[in-house]
């Protein structure tokens, strides 16, 4: 099962920070090695698609979904036909998926978020998920995921970081957030994307700076009118990487936040769970709202059962839509551009 993304990876107060970094650092370093000595092997394959690779430095909680989104949203208006190609992590689909018609079950939550948007299609195995796409109408593969995945060629890897948390305490997991140590991963990174305002961003930005790649930000919206946020108190839940990043999103959207429940990553719901939460919501008289995942997540599998607490809560629950804005909309075209086989992005920096 997911676990929920240790508070620690991202404070430098507490017992536990100070503590569980350093006792997991031989682990971490073993981790390390072996992460970098897999980014460091050749792709194994290269399509005759572009594929540009939406990704992060980090474990979860970025916004890779989203920008892979806005992103699919530029290459259709340049006139493009975009398909996803995602791991579909929780599902059960050990060959290539294409999502249509599947449920979170079969291949994960994100999927479902990306298939709203474009095709999707889910493979552990990169190279053989390119393959597939291939064989559709798609002229343009978006990678949510995968920029350690030495499977599939990259024709630009977008990084994209939190501007609050940036890169947590900077360590290796399971001593910090980074799936590899950063002096490794940088080389094999085309672009940055911030997303927010914070000064760990911020100091991300100058080290890319630094080295002439672009550095670019975005900024995070309400997908829809919020004031309906605020006709009843609210009960929010999550299952991601960083649920108070999301109860923070849905205050400053103007939710009388009566409580709040956080669930690990890709958390799959019990019926005691939705009972709790269906429960609660009726004894404070009050709506239940989570995210997008979160909600596709919550299955209809179990609308046979007249009891079923986890249909009930999809029914009586809403999710909170986002969108990405990008700051410098053109720079990002430019890249695009450039990764589509167009010119040289001067104008990207």
């Amino acid at each position: 099962m997911p676990l929920e993304t240790p508070s620690w990876w991202y404070s430098k107060r507490g017992r536990l920070a100070k503590i569980m970094p350093a006792l997991l650092s031989p682990i971490a370093a073993l981790y390390g090695r072996t992460a970098a000595s897999r980014l460091a092997r050749d792709p194994e394959y290269r399509s005759r698609l572009p594929v540009i690779c939406i990704g992060n430095f980090t474990s979860g909680g970025s916004g890779k979904t989203p920008t892979a989104i806005a992103v699919a949203g530029l290459i259709k208006a340049m006139g493009k036909t975009p398909a996803f190609l995602t791991r579909g992590y929780g599902g059960s689909a050990t060959d290539v998926v294409e999502v249509a018609g599947h449920d979170a079950a079969e291949v994960g939550d994100e999927p479902l978020v990306l298939a709203e948007t474009a095709p999707t299609f889910v493979s552990a195995d990169r190279a053989a998920g390119a393959k597939t796409i291939e064989q559709t109408n798609a002229d343009v593969i978006v990678m949510d995921d995968g920029f350690q995945n030495p499977g599939l060629a990259k024709d630009l890897a977008l990084l994209v970081a939190d501007g609050v948390s940036g890169l947590g305490n900077g360590r290796v997991i399971p001593a910090g957030p980074l799936r590899a140590p950063l002096e490794v991963q940088l080389p094999r990174a085309d672009a940055l994307l911030v997303i927010g305002e914070g000064k760990k961003g911020d100091a991300l930005i100058k080290r890319f700076d630094a080295t002439g790649k672009p550095a670019l930000r975005a900024t995070i919206e309400p997908d829809c009118d919020p004031r309906w946020l605020t006709v009843l108190p609210t009960i929010g839940f999550a299952g991601i990487a960083r649920p108070s990043k999301f109860f923070a999103t849905l205050k400053s959207n103007g939710a009388r936040l009566v409580s709040s429940h956080g669930f690990g990553d890709h958390h799959r719901f019990t019926e005691k769970e939705a009972k709790r939460l269906l429960d609660e919501a009726e004894a404070k008289n009050a709506m239940l709202v989570t995210t997008e995942k979160d909600w596709a997540r919550l299955t209809d599998e179990d609308d046979d059962e007249e009891d079923s607490a986890v249909a009930e809560l999809k029914k009586r629950s809403r999710p909170f839509p986002i969108f990405l804005t990008f700051e410098d909309e053109d720079a990002v075209k430019a890249l695009l551009k450039y990764a589509l086989g167009g010119a040289c992005p001067d104008d990207a920096g």
